[in-house]
């Protein structure tokens, strides 16, 4: 349930999308083509628990095989782009132009980051967000082949995970989320957990770009 959802006719700059973030919302856009934007600020908040993340049996075992190549901020913009494409069940998506020029912006000075799956030289999936100290919110993911998210995905909580990360948000929980041990909180108790992780240090790069697959799954174990 979204309890505001209030139009914003000003400019929005990267500047305030940070200060935003901070304070708990978040703009999406009305559609692809539309160029307006409007803040959300949900009653409940869709968080997945770092120190609950659930890796499937079956994508364990695929992760550990490594189909893609995994890449850390290397096609940013390309990944924005694909999740703003049409999909299989999505005929438009609420990422326009000026949702991907702010978000390349904030990646620019270091404040966004995107995980790629490669085939070869084809981007296949990866998903992209913003962090805040030790916050990272998720705002997008694509596939164009089977699993390329949900590995996109693994990495990265493998990544906030080691590099001392205390808060993944998700905005909402969806079936695809929930697999992964994602869960509504209350918007209070969402901006007190916000509170705190943005005071805390963290490091996006503490893992090796170059990972191995072992160590990814170890990294999302609860015993690692």
């Amino acid at each position: 349930m979204i309890d505001d959802d209030t139009d914003t006719d000003g400019e929005i700059t990267a500047d305030i999308l940070l200060r935003a973030y901070a304070y708990g919302v978040f703009p999406m856009g009305e559609s692809r083509d539309d160029p307006s934007l409007y803040w959300v600020d949900p009653q409940e908040r869709g968080i997945i628990p770092l120190d609950g993340f659930k890796l499937p049996r079956k994508l364990r075992s695929t992760v550990r095989k490594s189909p893609f190549n995994v890449t850390i901020d290397t096609a940013f913009r390309a990944v924005m782009e694909a999740c703003a494409l049409p999909a299989p069940g999505r005929s438009g998506t609420w990422i326009n132009d000026r949702i991907v020029d702010l978000y390349c912006e904030l990646h620019e000075r270091g404040y966004a980051h995107s995980v790629e799956c490669w085939k070869g030289q084809q981007l296949v999936g990866g998903l992209y967000g913003v962090s805040l100290g030790a916050a990272y919110f998720g705002e997008s993911m694509f596939s164009r082949e089977t699993d390329a998210s949900k590995i996109a995905l693994t990495y990265l909580v493998a990544r906030l995970r080691r590099g001392g990360f205390k808060l993944l948000d998700t905005q909402f929980v969806t079936d695809h989320l929930a697999q992964f041990g994602a869960l509504e909180i209350p918007r209070d108790e969402y901006r007190r957990r916000l509170a705190e992780a943005i005071t805390l240090p963290s490091d996006f790069y503490s893992l090796d770009a170059g990972a191995a697959a072992d160590e990814i799954v170890q990294s999302v174990s609860h015993t690692s």
